[in-house]
């Protein structure tokens, strides 16, 4: 912090600095009381005071010499009595002003309050963790649980015309139209949660892109792709699919995430519209985590977002017998793997679960919350060692 020199105007300082006027209080005093002593005898010091005080009013009032001379007696006269006036309530405002500087200012609540938005407790880093050991759970247990993508892509390519893979496109196709409606809904909210959507510009960036998500009309099946989606910008009309992905998701909650997952990079579009989002999301997943989520992390792991919010809204608005935990568990299983590999482009799978349920613990407190299994006490090295058992299984 910078020193000020200036004796006169210390207690100013104080003022915007908040925190100086306790520890130059009593030099301030001092000097008031060596004015208030020195008035009646030191005519520099009442030239001082008549000169701010009285000068510019009375000159403007009055106006010309005739004033001066009227007004020369009078000011000679009361001129002490003036002066210390004067310096008391200079007194007094400064240490009002100092007062009201180091007097804390109550912080923001409400639905924008960046520490309500913004905080992340231990139990909640717990009930992640939880939820996370829930989703993987579930996935054995599961008849609809999708394929790991580490074993997706261990298995040898499928034809287009595997029943599986066929299956697969069906459901996509099926799924198209809600999804987009879902995206849709899904960009906006997030927009509106961190901020984005009240500026002009902002929401003219977000319209344009939900306006690219209605163009996309076709998936289609490519056996190259394998277990990977994929969108070309230069043709934002199709998503194309693996067969082997397509094979792996095999319910509507887990295609629905997916599909989600691709709209939204056709949403930010060549021009990036969507990039202030991908940040800010990419900036509260990062504090949260600990993990460096930048450029391209912070898109891919937004997208997954957009899918995992499009879920959720599709489960609210599609009745089911079925326990609410394992439908939402869907939309994460393909990252239930045991090679946990991460570029860098990606965050590892396991992560990008960790990552979005640091993003909405709500999310985690109904998985972790719900009856879909006994044992839910996070990624223990039984339950990784139980679910390859399962898949053993399977094959």
């Amino acid at each position: 912090m910078k020193r000020i020199y200036n004796p006169g105007s210390s207690g100013f300082a104080a003022a915007q600095c908040g925190k100086a006027l306790p520890f130059r209080l009593h030099d301030f005093l001092s000097f008031i009381a060596r004015l208030c002593l020195a008035i009646p005898g030191r005519r520099s010091l009442q030239s001082f005071f008549a000169f701010r005080t009285v000068r510019h009013s009375l000159t403007a009032v009055c106006g010309g010499k005739a004033a001066q001379r009227i007004i020369a007696p009078l000011k000679r006269k009361h001129l002490g009595r003036k002066s210390a006036f004067s310096i008391l309530l200079i007194s007094q405002l400064v240490l009002a002003t100092g007062s009201f500087a180091q007097t804390p200012r109550p912080s923001r609540t409400g639905a924008h309050s960046a520490l309500t938005r913004d905080a992340f407790t231990p139990a909640d880093r717990r009930l992640v963790e939880r939820a996370i050991g829930a989703t993987c759970t579930e996935r054995i247990r599961d008849p609809q649980g999708s394929v790991p993508i580490d074993e997706m892509q261990s298995r040898p390519s499928l034809p287009v015309n595997n029943p599986d893979a066929v299956a697969g496109a069906r459901r996509a196709e099926r799924l198209l139209p809600t999804t987009r409606k879902l995206v849709i809904n899904a960009i906006i909210q997030l927009a509106k949660e961190y901020d984005l959507y009240n500026a002009g510009i902002s929401r003219a960036r977000i319209n344009s892109a939900t306006a690219r998500v209605e163009s996309v009309k076709r998936v289609k099946a490519d056996v190259d792709a394998r277990d990977n989606a994929s969108v070309a910008l230069r043709e934002p009309r199709t998503i194309e699919f693996g067969t082997i992905f397509l094979a792996g998701l095999r319910s509507d909650e887990a295609m629905i995430s997916v599909l989600a997952h691709e709209l939204t990079h056709i949403a930010s579009g060549q021009s990036d519209s969507l990039r202030p989002l991908f940040r800010a999301i990419g900036r509260r997943a990062a504090t949260r985590t600990g993990l460096r989520i930048q450029g391209q992390r912070a898109e891919e792991l937004s997208c997954d977002l957009v899918g995992a919010v499009a879920a959720r809204q599709f489960i609210t608005q599609t009745g089911s017998w079925e326990p609410l935990p394992r439908r939402l568990a869907r939309a994460f299983e393909h990252n239930c793997v045991d090679d946990d590999a991460s570029d860098e482009d990606h965050l590892s799978p396991r992560n990008t679960i960790r990552a979005l349920f640091t993003l909405d613990v709500s999310l985690a407190g109904e998985l972790a919350g719900g009856t879909i299994g006994t044992n839910i006490m996070g990624s223990s090295p039984v339950l990784v060692q139980s679910e390859r058992v399962a898949r053993a299984s399977r094959l």
